[in-house]
């Protein structure tokens, strides 16, 4: 028990900015740091419900409660997924060999690319929330615990570019079949309380879920070779823009032929 109390704190404490025990970042106690990742998701996404929730009872209007809504799971995670979107939207654009992209991966700067990355994801991701209300919004609250299972599982799974860095570190000392256990898991809970909110939103998010991971794993292997801690940030934060732009679609389909 003390072994999977100290992989929880590490996972939160790496992951996010929520309150965390302090523990030895040893062999043992971080073979099952990714099960405990998309707590975090399952933590951000009631924040999200709540606020939509108290946003609504306050009457407060759209602008306030989509920033909002924005800000909260980068408040939490403290932005260390995001910055893997725009490191892998510099490293994408330069179109160079694989050697100079993984290069750019590990630069800490952010170029052109990465800013105008940020502005258009932004403004899409206000744009899907703008129109996320009702059921879809229940729906919309399992989105992070649904990028997190699949990118837990994606850690210990995916060949690495590289064996250095966190995730070639956590892969390697990580128990992989426990964790891609616990991510089926949590992916067959979360499908089916989505199915049970609202199916038809639940499929497309699902759906968009499973083409984003697709994709994720495409261009991971035929531009770096594997994933790292960048390209796996890019894939959450892409999943969880993806998925309510899913619910939108989904919704605008039913209205017009239903």
């Amino acid at each position: 028990m003390k072994r999977l109390w100290n992989s929880m704190n590490i996972a939160f404490s790496m992951y996010s900015r929520l309150p965390a025990a302090q523990c030895d970042w040893s062999e043992e106690n971080t073979r099952y740091v990714m099960c405990f990742f998309p707590l975090i998701g399952a933590v951000i996404g009631a924040l999200c419900f709540g606020w939509d929730a108290l946003a609504g009872y306050l009457g407060l209007h759209a602008p306030l409660r989509n920033v909002v809504l924005m800000l909260i799971p980068l408040a939490v995670s403290g932005g260390i997924h995001l910055d893997g979107l725009l490191d892998t939207a510099d490293a994408m654009s330069s179109w160079r060999p694989r050697e100079k992209r993984l290069e750019i991966l590990k630069d800490s700067h952010a170029g052109a690319f990465a800013v105008i990355a940020c502005a258009a994801y932004f403004f899409l991701l206000y744009a899907a929330l703008d129109m996320v209300s009702g059921e879809a919004v229940r729906v919309y609250g399992f989105v992070f615990v649904v990028s997190r299972s699949l990118s837990a599982a994606s850690v210990v799974t995916f060949p690495k570019s590289s064996a250095e860095g966190t995730v070639a570190g956590f892969s390697k000392n990580a128990q992989t079949r426990v964790i891609q256990a616990t991510s089926i898991v949590y992916l067959v809970i979360c499908a089916a309380a989505m199915f049970a909110l609202q199916p038809v939103f639940a499929a497309a998010a699902l759906g968009g879920a499973l083409l984003t991971f697709l994709w994720y794993h495409h261009i991971a292997m035929k531009h770096f070779g594997g994933i790292n801690g960048d390209l796996a940030g890019c894939f959450l934060s892409v999943c969880e823009l993806v998925m309510p732009l899913a619910i939108v679609l989904a919704d605008a389909v039913m209205k017009t032929f239903v």
